[in-house]
């Protein structure tokens, strides 16, 4: 990690943006006392909901009948 004060860091944005990019962390430093870390963004990914899809759809009651002979047969193989 490497330290940059907040003057440095206005002159060479874009270079300090480039090294984040590439997976390095920075130190923001007011003299010579940090203030701040840019670090890469990761996007967070949604949680997974239960009941997210209730109304969504539905299961019929045809779903819990027995299996025709013939698809119970190709499943068993």
């Amino acid at each position: 990690m490497d330290t940059v004060t907040i003057h440095t860091a206005k002159t060479t944005l874009s270079q300090l943006v480039a090294r984040v990019e590439a997976g390095e962390e920075i130190i923001l430093a007011r003299g010579n006392v940090p203030i701040a870390k840019i670090v890469p963004y990761k996007p967070v990914e949604p949680k997974r909901q239960f009941g997210a899809m209730r109304g969504v759809f539905s299961v019929g009651p045809e779903f819990f009948e027995p299996l025709p002979d013939d698809e119970l047969a190709a499943w068993e193989q």
